[in-house]
This record gives structure tokens, sequence and C-alpha cells, in this order.
């Protein structure tokens, strides 16, 4: 396609070379960008001359890896592989980022920071539909930055928002019945839109007995981590408090929306408060005795399930205490390894499992990498490494799932739930659409007056 790089509806044609600039500004240690992580895998042969990126010609991009890698092609639709103009990087410097220029359906005329992002139609946009004609249909979009949750669902409500994500805030749930539809004096107000989110929630639980308070921990006992797993019913906590909207996850940690996601194959914890005794007494606790209370850290947005949790853990002999901290400073103390105990989430970079499996391959050990519970497996390293130059799909999700499952098995996380995405738009707003990784769409929405 004839992409174009537009500003006030000038530009020039997007060519291979400007995927090379782009590419190297993220690897390049200076910029220190958070995205670097994507290319671990390229090579800088000598053959290459040392350049792992090379336009062959204006339409035509080389990438060197340094062996087969199936989810790659996943990875380069990631944000942070958007092309960029060296021009413009050039003029605008440290400002670039108050001045974006793309090859999008939209162009960026006003951003007010943490109040208002106005976009506008890009006329000259490359794309369009199957009649022929130019899309995106609507003329701009007004983005709004609203913290606070209540005030935003008043807006829509107000008509004032023609579009809002999420299920967040009390007076949001008031529009809920209790199995997760709108209620009927709404159907005719909101159009509700949902699809599996690939998106786990779980609480994690670090497990490397060379740190301290892992070695003096009796979390460091997997019997002790089956029982809580086994310990509370994850089916009537969706039930009681996300009103059904969400998966109990009732099978691995690859959530429910990914190819690879078998509840038969990859069989998890449910429900079972005998077994979790059964467990404890193996572990040395009989009824609890003698276990020091664990302390689960959380942030605001999840204290009532942490809370559930405790009060179910607590019939079964498990103290627990929950910990409130600030947002922030929870994702720098996990990502420390301070907490012992904790609740998370992990939202898909890219539409393949092995973005969930990479959490427990023994050389992503945070601070390097997403292994935050410091897991260490050989058999699951073994698997990792065949599965990540594995190309035929089937051979690679038998692969994955062998891995699920000696995860579940070891236990240093529990599953809460597999989230589900919720989008409300205003009757008039049509063809949002809805997809697992919540990617927002918008060329071709309609709204009709």
């Amino acid at each position: 396609h004839d992409h174009k790089l537009f500003k006030d509806g000038k530009g020039r044609k997007v060519v291979a070379s400007d995927f090379v600039y782009s590419f190297n500004r993220i690897i390049d240690v200076k910029n220190a960008s958070p995205g670097a992580w994507i290319f671990n895998n390229i090579d800088y042969r000598e053959e290459n001359n040392y350049q792992p990126f090379e336009a062959i010609n204006d339409s035509t991009l080389k990438i060197y890896l340094t062996e087969a890698f199936p989810p790659f092609l996943g990875i380069l639709t990631m944000q942070y592989c958007t092309v960029v103009a060296h021009e413009v990087v050039n003029y605008y410097k440290n400002d670039y980022r108050s001045n974006p220029i793309g090859t999008g359906p939209f162009i960026f005329k006003v951003w007010d920071e943490n109040n208002k992002l106005v976009l506008l139609k890009n006329n000259n946009y490359f794309e369009k539909d199957e009649d022929g004609k130019s899309i995106p249909y609507i003329d701009a979009i007004s983005i709004s930055f609203v913290k606070d949750k209540e005030m935003e669902f008043l807006k829509f409500l107000n008509g004032e928002l023609e579009f809002i994500s999420g299920r967040d805030g009390d007076n949001k749930e008031s529009i809920f019945t209790p199995e997760g539809t709108l209620k009927k004096e709404y159907e005719n107000k909101i159009t509700m839109l949902t699809n599996p989110y690939l998106n786990t929630e779980y609480l994690g639980i670090l497990i490397d007995e060379d740190l301290d308070i892992v070695a003096k921990s009796p979390l460091r006992k997997k019997f002790v981590r089956q029982a809580i797993n086994y310990g509370f019913d994850r089916k009537q906590m969706i039930a009681h408090l996300r009103k059904n909207i969400g998966t109990p996850a009732f099978a691995g940690f690859v959530p429910k929306g990914l190819p690879s996601y078998n509840e038969e194959v990859v069989v998890g914890y449910n429900y079972n408060p005998e077994k979790a005794k059964e467990l404890l007494y193996l572990a040395g606790y009989p009824d609890g005795k003698g276990l020091p209370e664990i302390t689960l850290h959380t942030t605001a947005n999840y204290v009532d399930l942490c809370e559930y949790i405790q009060h179910q853990l607590g019939e079964i002999g498990i103290k627990t205490k929950v910990d409130i901290v600030d947002a922030s400073a929870h994702r720098e103390l996990v990502a420390r390894s301070k907490l012992n105990f904790f609740r998370k989430s992990w939202i898909a970079d890219y539409p393949d499992a092995e973005n969930y499996l990479a959490l427990f391959y023994s050389k992503n050990f945070t601070p390097h990498g997403p292994n935050y519970t410091h897991f260490s497996n050989v058999e699951f390293d073994r698997l990792y490494k065949l599965s990540q130059s594995e190309i035929n799909d089937s051979t690679r999700y038998y692969l994955y799932q062998k891995m699920d499952k000696i995860v579940i098995e070891e236990a240093p996380i529990v599953p809460l739930y597999y989230d589900v995405l919720v989008r409300l738009t205003q009757k008039n707003v049509t063809d949002l659409g809805i997809n697992p990784v919540n990617l927002l769409n918008l060329k071709r929405v309609k709204i009709d007056n």
C-alpha cells in the first residue's frame, strides 16, 4: 500500500528505510525505550554488517533473528513498532511526543495533557472500505481524560461522552444485572459490547529460597501454595464481586481467548476446602496450626477480591492480612522482589501464549524480565526453548499446554479469573467492534445523527 506520512494533508511515501530508522531508535540505549525487549532475539552477525534491520528496497524490509521465533510477527504489531519519520524526530527532538506524525486514519490536532486530546480525519488516508469509499467515516475524535470513574459514567449517561470502556465505579455497577448483562431500563439507551480479554488476574508468590523473605515464609512449601489455590470459590467471587463479567480461572495461567487455551487439557484448581486442609496437614500445619499469618499485598482497586479470599482462606486455617499499597509503589516493590505474596495482572503484549509463559522462564527473573515469582524449573525451561523455535502451531500449542500444567502443579501463582472486556456506547454509535487485546480502532466507526 502507498502509506504516507502526513501533517496537515502534506506528506511523503513511507519506505522500508523508515522502519529501519524507527526500529533502531527502539534498540538505541540512549533512548532507554521501554519496548527494547521486543527485539531481544535480533541478530548482529558479521555477514549483515552487525545491522539487524535492512531495507532491501523501498518496499522490502529484512530482519535478522538469532533463531526462528513464531510470535515475532505478532510482536511487530505492537505500538512500539509504529513507524516514525527521521526528519520529524530530528526537527522536534525531545518535543516529538507533542508533535507526532504518522500514517494513520487520523491527524493529531490538540493535546492538553491529562485533560483532552483531539484528532482530525486524515482525508488522504490510503485505505478504503469494501464499496471503495474512503475511511475513516467520522470527522474528528475528542478524547477526555476523566480520572473520576463516577464522573466519567455520569458524563456518559448525560450524553457528553459517546463511548466509555471498562466497568469500574460504583455508579456503573447499577446498570448491570447479576448475570453481567444490561438491566432492561438501559437496553434501549446503551449498547454493550463484551469479548474475552487477554488478561489473567492472579496472585503471585515469590518462591526463590535464596531470598530471605522466602526462606522464612511458609509459602516456600508447594503444599501451602496449592492449599491456597483450593481454598476459595472463584465462581462465587466472580458472581458477587464482578457481576459475572469474567471467567473463573479453572485452567492455567494462559487465558481464555488464545488458541492454545484448553481447560480440559490444563486442569487448574476448583474450590475444594477439604483438599486444601489435607494439603495443609501434609505441609505440617494441621487445620492451620503453627502456620504464621501471611500478608497479601494489593492495590486499592482489588481490595474486595483480596478480602473475599482472606475470609475464605481463614475458614480453612490460613490467616492472611491484606496490605493496601499505592499502585506505583506496588509495581516497584514487585519488580524488586520485595513482596512475598501479591496481586497482579498480566495483559497480553501480543496474542500468543508465549507472552504469558515467559513469566516463568528462569532467565527472565526480575528486574531483568517479567518472572516476578522467580519460578525456576528445568523441564519448563527446556519446553520453553523448544516452543520458541517450533513453527508448527499445533505442536507449539501442545508445548505451551505442557508448560502451563507445570506452572499449575508447582503453584507459584494463584489464577483468579480471565478478564472480559466491556465497551459501552450511545445507541447512535455503530461498528465500533471489540477485540481481545483491547486495541481501539475507530477508522470504521459511524455516528448516526
